[in-house]
């Protein structure tokens, strides 16, 4: 694929949402105008830039750009991107609030039957809210979290209810705001991808469940779908994700 021809899918894919968040998407290296094999992940990193030299892969497409206040890893990624001649191309909040992106793949991920609104940032960030048709037991979601994931979850069931109706923001969605937001869609349980003590204190007060994972995993299946859409454009490219330490 040629840089030219996916910066044109990317416009068609996102539209309207690159130009609402014009600052959280961009390509921060382009070392070949042609590429053929897309290493993705949730993160830029040194570890994951390695993981790509490993793959063979010449375009990496991350979630998240290597973050400004971990100080000088911004410089260090540009300087290992350049020096393997990997291309890189990151989309944060575009990907969080399109229809298939990263709220909405974790919850096609774990299985929901209906989608009622998707997540979304104008005035304030809302969570996405979907249903499932017949209500399943709490530990059973849980299960099926932590099984997608690949990872352990903390869970709090603050209510005797089964779930049937979930609020989901994936990555940092620890406010209090976002909590509310779900209860007032009518949620009776809310995923996220971080927490702090406002976090549980709150969901235990309004007897919401909670369920946190990491940061980096309840974002990945938007990562996947966007690449899965640029391979059904471009069925000549190669796609693999690229290995993260579950560090979180």
């Amino acid at each position: 694929m040629h840089i030219k021809q996916f910066n044109q899918y990317i416009e068609e894919l996102f539209g309207e949402h690159l130009r609402k968040y014009g600052d959280q998407f961009g390509i921060t290296n382009v070392s070949n105008e042609h590429f053929h094999k897309i290493g993705y992940t949730t993160n830029l990193t040194l570890e994951t830039i390695e993981e790509a030299k490993k793959e063979n892969v010449d375009m990496m497409i991350t979630h998240h750009d290597a973050w400004e206040f971990l100080y000088g890893m911004e410089e260090a990624c540009a300087t290992k991107l350049k020096e393997y001649n990997i291309n890189h191309f990151w989309v944060h909040s575009p990907l969080d609030f399109v229809e298939f992106g990263t709220c909405t793949s974790l919850f096609h991920t774990i299985e929901i039957d209906e989608m009622i609104t998707y997540s979304s940032c104008d005035d304030e960030e809302l969570p996405g809210v979907g249903e499932y048709t017949n209500p399943i037991p709490f530990a059973e979601l849980v299960e099926r979290v932590e099984n997608k994931l690949g990872e352990k979850v903390k869970a709090w069931k603050n209510n005797d209810k089964e779930v049937k109706r979930i609020g989901i923001i994936t990555g940092a969605g620890h406010s209090t705001d976002h909590i509310q937001a779900a209860l007032d869609s009518g949620c009776d349980t809310y995923i996220t991808g971080e927490k702090t003590l406002y976090t549980v204190q709150y969901a235990q007060f309004k007897k919401i469940n909670l369920i946190v994972g990491s940061h980096t995993f309840t974002e990945i299946f938007g990562v996947e779908s966007l690449v899965k859409r640029l391979q059904e454009l471009d069925n000549s490219l190669e796609v693999v994700q690229l290995y993260e330490e579950h560090m979180e």
